[in-house]
């Protein structure tokens, strides 16, 4: 028997582990339905890597088992030993940070002079359409104070290492991507407190001074470290490029479980309607960062990449934001159910697109 067809064999039992486990939760016995569900993702993982597609949507699948069994067994992922795992949310978007700077030089800055109108646009748009969208949704949609702070905060938070995978993966322009993230998230210490203060103040308190710091020690440090650490031992430790990009996807799981886990009751009530707002907050993103970027006479293929820095947002970065004010059960589910969906429809458009290539001469 081939590893292949193990593989495979691994899909089919992960399919009828998840039929079962549907049977056993109709039964009313979820302790059941609970162990089948954590099998059906164990076998799924395993064997979607006999099918090109599925593997295609790998990270995705782990974000989803991650926020799937963190509603299942909170206790298990919010203490570990007696450890908080919470504590675990700042140094891992800060490692993040590193990462993400381990992988950038002078030539993604130097991206601004030769492509301006594209990066301008593509900050602008984000920064302007995402905030909007958000103070839409929370001024219509009924949430408490906290909560719709955190929607508010990932409308006023930069795009982040995902919608660089996504234009990867849908052929858009990489460099473009690059550079409108790397902007983006160098400005956001002094832009996101300043639009939190602005557009959020009235739902909960904003200490701007505190909170430029707090994020220029999470986010603007970090990343100013991996970028001399990449200027100065760069081509000595080629085997972190390499691995930085993994160990950052995972960081970023776990951080999605962690904020699952601890709003798990919070969840359980306006669970749905959050998704809800995730979906229409993301699409209108992607749809506005599309047509203002055509409007404003960017190519399809540039504008395809606005959109998906446009509809993305830095998800681990909120959810640090939401745990250095204390209130990571309930400003940070936003950012948490937003993560998960971005990841999973920005892996289909970037799939879709990938398959529509555009003629179109990238901005230079």
């Amino acid at each position: 028997m081939t590893a292949k067809s193990i593989l495979k064999i691994c899909l089919f039992l992960s399919g009828l582990a998840l039929i079962i486990s549907l049977l056993f939760y109709y039964l009313e016995r979820p302790e059941t339905a609970n162990l089948l569900v954590v099998i059906f993702f164990i076998l799924f993982l395993i064997g979607m890597n006999s099918n090109e597609f599925l593997k295609g949507f790998a990270y995705t699948i782990w974000v989803i088992a991650a926020a799937t069994l963190s509603m299942m067994f909170p206790a298990f992922i919010t203490n570990i030993g007696g450890f908080n795992t919470e504590n675990l949310i700042v140094p891992l978007i800060q490692l993040i940070m590193f990462g993400m700077g381990t992988t950038m030089g002078i030539k993604d800055f130097a991206g601004v002079l030769k492509m301006p109108k594209g990066v301008i646009i593509g900050v602008g748009l984000h920064f302007t359409f995402m905030p909007l969208i958000a103070l839409l949704l929370t001024s219509t949609m009924g949430f408490t104070p906290e909560i719709a702070a955190g929607i508010v905060l990932i409308g006023c938070v930069p795009c982040g290492v995902s919608s660089n995978i996504l234009n990867f993966l849908s052929k858009g322009n990489l460099a473009l991507s690059i550079t409108i993230t790397s902007i983006a998230t160098l400005i956001s210490p002094i832009v996101t407190p300043f639009l939190m203060e602005m557009l959020a103040g009235q739902l909960i308190p904003i200490d701007l001074p505190g909170m430029i710091i707090s994020i220029g020690k999470m986010i603007f440090a970090p990343l100013i470290a991996g970028i001399l650490f990449n200027k100065i031992f760069g081509d000595r430790v080629i085997w972190l490029n390499a691995s930085m990009p993994i160990i950052a996807m995972a960081a970023n799981v776990f951080i999605i479980a962690v904020i699952v886990a601890a709003g798990r009751n919070s969840l359980l009530t306006v669970g749905l309607l959050l998704f809800l707002a995730a979906v229409i907050h993301n699409a209108l993103g992607f749809i506005l960062g599309y047509w203002a970027s055509r409007l404003l006479k960017m190519n399809k293929k540039d504008s395809r990449t606005i959109a998906i820095e446009v509809g993305l947002a830095n998800g681990g970065m909120a959810a640090g934001i939401s745990f250095e004010l204390g209130r990571a059960a309930t400003m940070g589910l936003y950012p948490a159910i937003f993560g998960t969906w971005m990841d999973i429809s920005g892996s289909f458009l970037a799939n879709w697109w990938r398959k529509e290539p555009v003629d179109d001469v990238a901005t230079e």
